[in-house]
């Protein structure tokens, strides 16, 4: 009898213990990855290859520079610069937002007999790192 008070005494005791409260939270999802940029690459129409200058009839010439790569959903910034090379003094500079593939440039402030180098720069506005450039000589004539 004894043996059976001390079972319904400590039965209560047993069966709280067994609960399933209080156990280890379910775990966080996964965060999912981050979706990833394709590399920046892009051609401009009157690039003359390296060695080679472009000439340019009168002061002024219209460039496009055509984003060849999947363009980022934020789009992209374009900036364009133009130098003397003989002092590397400022000629033309533009910069531009961009969600097209193909943007239009026009560099002007050409002055006929003097050696420039035109620097183009294509930056994903999302990835700042994602970024790419090419240069090429011109004169005006």
């Amino acid at each position: 009898m004894k043996t059976i008070k001390l079972l319904l005494v400590a039965l209560p005791f047993i069966l709280s213990s067994c609960s399933k409260g209080g156990g280890t939270p379910a775990p966080n999802p996964p965060t999912p990855p981050t979706p990833t940029e394709a590399n920046i690459t892009f051609t401009v129409d009157k690039d003359p290859g390296a060695g080679s200058i472009l000439g340019v009839v009168g002061t002024s010439q219209p460039i496009v520079v055509k984003v060849t790569s999947a363009l980022p959903a934020a789009g992209v910034t374009i900036n364009v610069q133009v130098t003397k090379d003989a002092d590397n003094s400022s000629v033309f500079s533009n910069s531009n937002s961009s969600v097209t593939v193909d943007n239009n440039v026009n560099i002007a402030g050409l002055t006929p007999g003097v050696l420039c180098t035109a620097t183009i720069v294509v930056t994903s506005k999302s990835t700042i790192t994602n970024t790419k450039s090419a240069s090429f000589k011109l004169a005006a004539k």
